[in-house]
């Protein structure tokens, strides 16, 4: 398209969407979501995020360092910086390639962060990648690419933006419109409407957005126009649950998209990074997708635009383990429970297919047998049960060793029977998760359904106490079942996964349904995440994360 054209899409655009799109309150949230895209995406399952900007020169956060800059700082990020980043080394088609080798099923992209730089050819600010010695439309490069390879197409995309607030002499900040006057406001949300509209126009059909910053009025014109011009577009920042660096503590009925970094950074981080392994990065994915989650695992290109070598190792070996397992992972809901201790569970329920995913086991060399008993789950007449990636027939090497998975129903659950057989490396050594999958299962019991209350700080005889509490809102027939709390000092969600291990209290008698628990606090100056545990004889259920904070 030409520049000529685009310009006149735009206008066109414009004037129609003034007229056809209500105007919503700063309080409404619009939600055009349909619901059988919203099914598609979830299908999906695993998706990769890519940070990208020109401050990757630097190394530094992603946009972030403009709030309480200098003047001196601004003009130089804004004026001088740009003129130095060149991602003459960015391979679309390879990143594609790769998240498609990983299991991912979409891709989601920085086409313009906080910062305010736009990463395609616009027509609606310089402050964008062809004033840069790169000089192309690094975006369109982009949604060709992740397009050819079979791969849904996402935009993330910052309504916020710096470089507006500072070129109209306005504090660079996270947005507060009841500051921002009234005349710049139209004008801001006119940048936000334009640069949408040219978007939607240049580059076909996007099939997700991702919006981040700007809550309030600048979100919802976008999300307005985005649905005007692209009913079937599956918004989730902005329409869903996209929490940021951490998991819910249970199953979520609703969608939900968790986004999370390799290391502790989005964009590219040369030093000082401090990266989780590839069979964290698993585990992680793995409990998403057992709690009916999508995730978004984000990777952060070098500024010649090649990944670190530390984030394409994790994603090969994400590879590696999707290319045996990943029917474990894509198109699935979650079982009746998230997990039993360290075995986490997917459901597929038209084919009544269960995968058990076995995680955290103690090194198991090639060719031991290994026995498991699943207490939430029955087998029927037509049960079978294998290891995903195996023929269960032979080990290498191991002739006299027999491979056959052998499973049987008792009292207790069902009892499994398996061996690791597959060689992966060439050592011999694996240590990520074994998938069993049983075909034909049926739930073993209907699991109660607990509630993590609000907690309260107590302050009695110069101590300071928490007090948990606790609510069973439905259970089966069992009479067995014994209450507890667990609970961590929590230092953020950005730590989440670092954060300490959990400590239990002791068991607590249910009354009335509810339950309650009072800890002792020594340091008065902390915040603590807090869930409810009911133990019943099949497994323990889990509650909601909350937290509490003691000033």
């Amino acid at each position: 398209m030409t520049k000529l054209y685009i310009t006149f899409l735009i206008l066109t655009f414009s004037i129609v969407l003034k007229a056809q799109i209500p105007q919503n309150s700063d309080a409404d949230v619009l939600n055009l979501n349909k619901p059988e895209r919203v099914e598609w995406f979830r299908d999906l399952g695993f998706g990769m995020f890519i940070h990208f900007s020109f401050d990757s020169q630097l190394g530094i956060v992603i946009s972030h360092s403009m709030v309480g800059a200098s003047n001196d700082y601004l003009d130089r990020y804004i004026n001088e910086l740009p003129k130095t980043f060149n991602p003459n080394n960015f391979d679309a088609n390879e990143l594609a390639t790769l998240a498609k080798l990983a299991g991912m099923k979409y891709v989601v992209f920085t086409a313009k962060h906080h910062s305010g730089f736009c990463m395609w050819d616009t027509e609606t600010t310089d402050f964008n990648i062809t004033n840069t010695p790169y000089g192309k439309d690094i975006l369109d490069e982009y949604v060709q690419a992740v397009r050819n390879a079979g791969l849904a197409v996402g935009i993330y995309f910052s309504p916020e933006d710096f470089n507006f607030l500072h070129e109209n002499g306005l504090e660079v900040r996270r947005t507060n419109i009841n500051d921002i006057p009234h005349h710049l406001m139209k004008k801001y949300l006119e940048l936000n409407e334009l640069q949408t509209i040219e978007l939607m126009a240049k580059y076909g059909d996007i099939d997700i957005l991702f919006y981040d910053g700007g809550e309030g009025p600048l979100v919802e014109k976008c999300k307005q126009v985005v649905w005007e011009l692209h009913p079937d577009v599956v918004v989730t920042r902005g329409a869903m649950n996209t929490p940021e660096q951490t998991i819910p503590g249970t199953t979520l009925t609703d969608p939900w998209e968790a986004c999370l970094t390799m290391g502790t950074q989005w964009a590219y981080k040369p030093t000082n990074e401090n990266y989780k392994s590839g069979e964290r990065l698993l585990e992680i994915l793995i409990e998403t997708r057992a709690k009916g989650g999508n995730q978004l695992l984000n990777v952060g290109p070098k500024p010649n635009g090649e990944l670190p070598e530390e984030q394409e190792a994790r994603l090969r070996e994400i590879a590696a383990w999707n290319f045996v397992n990943g029917e474990a992972i894509e198109a699935t809901s979650p079982w009746i429970i998230p997990n039993e201790e360290n075995i986490w569970f997917t459901w597929k329920p038209e084919e009544k297919t269960l995968y058990a995913i076995l995680t955290k086991q103690p090194e198991w060399p090639r060719g031991e047998r290994r026995e498991f008993v699943l207490r939430s789950v029955n087998s029927t007449a037509n049960t079978s049960v294998s290891v995903l990636g195996q023929s269960d027939k032979l080990v290498e090497y191991m002739p006299e060793t027999d491979a056959q998975t052998y499973f049987e129903q008792q009292e207790d659950g069902l009892h499994i029977s398996c061996v690791r057989a597959q060689r992966i490396y060439n050592n011999h050594e694996w240590s990520n998760p074994l998938v069993l999958k049983i075909t034909n299962a049926e739930p073993a019991f209907d699991p109660p359904v607990i509630k993590t209350i609000g907690a309260e700080i107590i302050r009695s005889g110069g101590a300071t106490y928490i007090q948990f509490k606790g609510e069973l809102v439905n259970q089966d027939d069992s009479e067995n079942l014994e209450a507890c709390f667990q609970y961590r000092p929590y230092s953020g969600s950005t730590n989440d996964f670092n954060s300490n291990k959990w400590q239990k209290s002791e068991t607590v008698e249910i009354r009335d349904k509810t339950f309650m628990f009072r800890m002792r606090v020594k340091n008065e100056k902390n915040t603590y995440q807090y869930q409810t545990l009911i133990m019943h004889p099949k497994a323990t259920i889990y509650g909601k994360y909350r937290t509490i904070e003691i000033k």
